[in-house]
């Protein structure tokens, strides 16, 4: 199956979100078929960046490659996701600065500084992951949940453990 391509849709300057099993990819769409993302070092020749690579990097390179290649045939979207709580700037400057950035080796930090940071911070001047802050949250819920099924069953036992 190819990859969901509809370059009428996408316009220069827009977040591309690519659904990779476990995680979402980004980058940023910047005319005639290509995204600049970023790749770990291990897939600098490739364009795959599909892989969990990335999780054991600390650097990773700017690409410019044919979305249809990135994706493969991994859903993406046009996800613009900030865009009601930001200005972005306009489309030809944020493919102009995205342009200078390829080929570049950069800083890189699954939790800190991602793909996602790395596309938010051309379309808004600012770079943020939704995605870790969700992670970061449903990590939390889970602690909070498994805390208070933990004090449940604590209060069950010490209920049904009592003489009265």
């Amino acid at each position: 199956m190819a990859s969901t391509y509809d370059d009428h849709n996408a316009k220069s300057g827009d977040m591309i979100e690519i659904f990779r099993l476990g995680y979402q990819h980004w980058g940023v769409y910047v005319g005639n078929g290509y995204i600049i993302h970023l790749v770990p070092p291990s897939e600098a020749c490739g364009a795959s960046s599909g892989s969990l690579m990335s999780v054991a990097t600390d650097k990773a390179y700017v690409r410019k490659d044919q979305l249809s290649r990135v994706a493969g045939t991994d859903r993406w979207r046009v996800n613009n996701n900030l865009d009601n709580r930001r200005t972005p700037c306009p489309g030809h400057v944020i493919a102009k600065e995205a342009h200078k950035w390829v080929d570049k080796l950069i800083k890189y930090g699954i939790v800190s500084y991602n793909c996602e940071h790395f596309a938010t911070e051309l379309r808004y001047g600012t770079a943020s992951s939704p995605q870790v802050s969700e992670a970061f949250t449903n990590i939390a819920v889970g602690a909070g949940v498994g805390v208070g099924v933990a004090g449940v069953g604590l209060l069950v036992a010490e209920v049904l453990g009592s003489p009265h």
